[in-house]
């Protein structure tokens, strides 16, 4: 595996590969000095923008898929509705997930199987921090970052009606997508409208249901095919309604959103209970798999105002509000556990003109979540959790470079309603440079230090957690993870080619992970929590040039290609579990006139790297094609596409997912649609 982190960086130095022209919104990796320092993309670091035609392309029922080709980006994938992603080899609670830069206040940390309520179908755009990025958005963001743009605060007024509408069906798994939006003023008010809907059957596979892997552990057993992945069925909607008053420095807005999910849960990990002596077992009432039904309300408060007072140039306010509860059902209708999270998360930040130099910004962030789990399969007893931080990053500009540095300090306190408080006091510091040299080329260096108090789960859990098929322990000694990461970026941008490329290293100390003990409860594996050391390190990369000009268009030739090792400072097998192997990915794009067209390819290597208990994934291929063209109207502009994912047909299993053996993705899939922008 070395030995391809030096043949990618040897592809970098050569012959540059990604997935997106310059003319064209586009997923490219961005090294730029940000003039405001608390934009999204934060000090110096990888980050990835998706918007426009790269999001209509990627676009899918959860976030972490729709993001999932992206250098350095993975799906951790519960079936169709549920998956969060994975960033550089890290995921769940070190990867925090973002709604307009306030926190989704849903209980998807908690679990795999838990869909997360944000989702990229009414995204204007979606951020993506590659590597630590605690300074601005705390602990649970030790790995990085996804924020998904709404734009249901307006902060500007429109001077006419705008908005946009799409609908778009597939055959895998007969879904039928619609979303729409709407912007408009009156006097000193502006109002934006959304709303989507989406429904979909057990989606389409190409072989069995369960992996080879496991039915050769299982002793041979015969192959479950039957075309379809039971329990992967979904059917969700969400709407929004924001206004704001606007005035000429600054705003004050509101916005309330619905989001209501009912998805089934794959696997073959229903939730079976054990049954007392003599009790009869209705064997047709317990068929099929079960489901989860959520629902969130939430509210969104910002206000900005420009040069509030005397040595400051810009203040802004934001606060959300979320009530959240979702129920796990049985195949016979039974609730066997409810999930409830009333929550809130605000950030107050001050960006300030030049103090010894130094433009930058100082903030407030503050959260309080009160999360319950009851039922007869709640692993973890009800918590209360608050978090305060004091944070300031700045930006100075030297001759012939830039420095962006930054610290962080911030509370956390766990309190839970058996036993005692748990306390941690968490510090974050980053120095970044920013270096241009050449014509368009730039190198960026970044240093951090990051902590991370432990989540509820880790330190609280005692129960059997069906979505892991695991009796999970937690362990109230965890101490605070700590970790220092080293990364450097390489970026260049011309009218003819590009090129973004990221090596990093990570040393964690007290790395919290679970380990399975060897011990059976309530006839599942125990897992245990434990700390120890850890070092992760790897490679990313995405680039591409202008291969032909022609009368109406161009072709661009493109690829990426990512790695990530770890290991863990233990005895024994040392591999960390659900480690993504490494990809390469080649491609062309052809713009002629109105008409565009995309065929990519990826590979997607086996992973035999594997932790104890856990098996190893086979490589598999991806073939996708993208058409699309755009037809001008009176009425506005309208885009059809049309698309093909996974043409080959090939069983596709991520390694990143819990339930990776007992659920392949889609086969072949064919998809349209209608976008009209007005």
């Amino acid at each position: 595996m070395k030995n391809l982190i030096a043949c990618g960086l040897l592809l970098a130095a050569s012959a540059p590969v990604t997935a997106q022209t310059p003319e064209e919104p586009m997923e490219m990796e961005e090294l730029t000095v940000i003039a405001h320092p608390l934009s999204a993309e934060g000090l110096a670091q990888a980050g990835l923008v998706v918007e426009g035609e790269t999001l209509t392309r990627n676009l899918s029922a959860n976030i972490g898929e729709t993001l999932h080709r992206l250098p350095g980006v993975h799906n951790s994938s519960f079936g169709n509705a549920a998956g969060r992603p994975v960033i550089r080899g890290l995921s769940g609670p070190r990867v925090r997930i973002m709604e307009d830069r306030l926190d989704s206040l849903d209980v998807s940390v908690t679990s795999a199987d838990h869909a997360t309520t944000v989702d990229a179908f009414v995204a204007d755009r979606i951020e993506v921090l590659k590597g630590p990025s605690t300074l601005l958005y705390g602990s649970g963001a030790i790995g990085g970052v996804v924020d998904v743009h709404t734009g249901r605060i307006p902060h500007d007024r429109p001077d006419e009606l705008t908005g946009g509408i799409e609908a778009r069906a597939e055959d895998s798994t007969e879904q039928v997508s619609t979303v729409g939006e709407l912007d408009f003023g009156a006097g000193p008010m502006a109002f934006h409208v959304d709303g989507f809907y989406r429904d979909a059957n057990d989606y389409d596979i190409p072989g069995c249901v369960e992996s080879d892997e496991l039915r050769a552990a299982e002793g041979g057993e015969a192959c479950e095919e039957d075309g379809t992945l039971p329990g992967s069925e979904l059917e969700t909607w969400g709407a929004a309604l924001g206004g704001s008053w606007i005035g000429d420095r600054g705003f004050v807005g509101i916005a309330v959103s619905r989001y209501d999910s009912d998805y089934g849960l794959p696997g073959g990990h229903g939730h079976e209970h054990e049954e007392e002596e003599g009790e009869e077992h209705d064997e047709e009432e317990e068929e099929g798999n079960p489901t989860i039904s959520l629902d969130q309300t939430r509210i969104d408060l910002e206000a900005g105002l420009e040069n509030p007072f005397r040595g400051f140039s810009s203040a802004n306010l934001r606060i959300a509000y979320n009530d959240y509860d979702h129920e796990e059902i049985e195949p016979n209708g039974e609730v066997a556990t409810k999930f409830k999270n009333k929550a809130w998360d605000s950030r107050f930040e001050l960006t300030h003109r030049e103090v010894l130099d130094f433009t930058g910004a100082i903030g407030l962030q503050y959260s309080d979540k009160n999360f319950s789990a009851v039922g007869e399969e709640a692993f973890i007893e009800p918590v209360d959790t608050t978090a305060a931080a004091l944070f300031w990053v700045g930006q100075r500009s030297f001759s012939g470079f830039d420095l962006e540095t930054g610290v962080r300090v911030e509370s956390v306190e766990h309190d839970p309603s058996v036993g005692g408080d748990d306390d941690f006091t968490v510090y974050s510091a980053s120095l970044g440079f920013v270096i241009p040299f050449g014509t368009a080329w730039e190198l960026g260096l970044q240093s951090d230090y990051s902590e991370r108090a432990p989540v509820p789960e880790e330190l609280y859990s005692d129960g059997p957690h069906l979505a892991t098929n695991a009796y999970e322990i937690g362990n109230t000694d965890l101490d605070e993870e700590q970790a220092i990461n080293f990364a450097a970026t390489l970026g260049y941008t011309s009218d003819t080619w590009y090129l973004n490329a990221s090596a990093y290293y990570t040393e964690f100390s007290d790395f919290i992970y679970q380990f399975a003990t060897g011990e059976e409860e309530d006839e599942q594996p125990v897992q245990q929590y434990d700390q120890d050391d850890a070092t992760f390190y790897g490679f990313d990369m995405s680039g591409g040039f202008r291969a032909a000009t022609f009368d109406g268009g161009s072709l661009w030739l493109n690829g990426m290609f990512d790695i990530v090792e770890a290991e863990l400072d233990i005895d024994g097998n040392d591999n960390v579990p659900r480690l993504p192997p490494w990809r390469i990915g080649v491609g062309a794009s052809l713009d002629w006139h109105r008409i565009s067209a995309r065929i990519d390819y990826l590979y997607v290597d086996e992973q035999d790297d594997v932790s104890e208990f856990e098996l190893p994934t086979d490589d598999y291929e991806d073939l996708r094609i993208f058409i699309s063209t755009h037809v001008p109207s009176r009425f506005g502009e309208f885009e059809l596409f049309v698309q093909g994912k996974n043409l080959t047909d090939d069983e596709q299993r991520y390694h990143t997912s819990f339930i990776k053996d007992f659920a392949p993705q889609p086969g072949r899939t064919f998809e349209g649609g209608i976008r009209m922008r007005f």
